[in-house]
């Protein structure tokens, strides 16, 4: 099976340099008109697709829907691939973050693989929750091509787990509309190849 992941268009958030994760925030007009340009060209030079899904969140789901139009799919919402929840530090820039939770940020808190700012995920938890979906797809849609709008943490992971490892997990950045292609399989005893370090560390 092809996995075609996209990141949702620019919200004001993301223009901002805002913590979003769980917030439920729309698309700018600027990133709007971004996945219609995608849209356009993905309809023009890729080979089509058989699925068309979304996290639930409201920027994805606007994303998707202006592919959909394009592509002539219907979206399915996926919870498994919701942005991570990053608690007190929703809506914050980092500036922000840094002044009102200073033992927190001196913590790197939102980089430990199994802490949290209060109230949010822990990269652990989003990473066994996306895996488990990547599993889902791979035993339900194989063979399948499919086209997957979500997040900037969910691609990470997507990547980490399928094609790359997680040396570079925290560098490395899909950016608004960008797209990551991964193959999944169940051969081999499942479609992830790489579990993150053990160390607990930063």
């Amino acid at each position: 099976m092809e996995l075609v992941v996209i990141r949702h268009g620019e919200t004001q958030a993301n223009a901002e340099g805002r913590y979003q994760g769980a917030l439920d925030i729309g698309l700018k007009k600027s990133g709007q008109r971004h996945i219609a340009r995608l849209a356009d060209e993905i309809a023009a030079t890729q080979a089509p697709f058989d699925r068309l899904l979304a996290s639930p969140l409201l920027r994805t789901r606007e994303s998707a829907a202006i592919l959909s139009r394009q592509l002539g799919l219907p979206v399915e919402l996926v919870p498994a691939f919701r942005e991570r929840d990053v608690g007190l530090f929703e809506g914050l820039t980092q500036v922000e973050a840094r002044t009102r939770y200073p033992e927190l940020w001196a913590r790197n808190i939102t980089r430990r693989w199994a802490e949290s700012p209060p109230g949010g995920e822990t990269i652990d938890e989003v990473i066994a929750r996306v895996s488990l979906g990547l599993t889902e797809l791979a035993s339900t849609m194989q063979g399948e091509r499919i086209l997957l709008v979500a997040h900037g943490v969910v691609a990470k992971v997507i990547r980490a787990v399928t094609i790359a490892g997680f040396d570079d997990f925290f560098e490395w950045q899909l950016p608004n509309g960008g797209m990551l292609s991964v193959r999944l399989s169940l051969a081999d005893g499942g479609p992830l190849r790489f579990s993150r370090p053990l160390d607990g560390g930063d």
